[in-house]
């Protein structure tokens, strides 16, 4: 189960992060951007690390407080979990 998790976690941060990196550039270009409903999900969803790396790396969405504390709360229930898979 927790190898499970741990695929799981890696695939949805990587997920999150290449959708942050993908609005980002949308939003240079002036083009179609992904829902920032979309962007929070993923991040709760179990992406909230690479949400979270792609904030910080690309400057997007760092100004908009939702995005900080949801994904900062992703991150936390996600690590909590993690500890506890661990522990079994």
């Amino acid at each position: 189960m927790a190898t499970l998790w741990f695929v799981y976690f890696i695939a949805m941060s990587l997920i999150a992060y290449i959708a942050y990196a993908a609005d980002k550039s949308r939003a240079r270009k002036g083009r179609w951007r992904i829902r920032e409903r979309t962007l929070l999900l993923l991040g709760l969803l179990g992406g909230a690390p690479g949400a979270l790396a792609a904030m910080k790396r690309f400057r997007h969405k760092t100004k908009h407080n939702p995005f900080w504390i949801v994904n900062t709360l992703g991150l936390i229930w996600q690590l909590a979990l993690s500890v506890c898979l661990l522990k079994r």
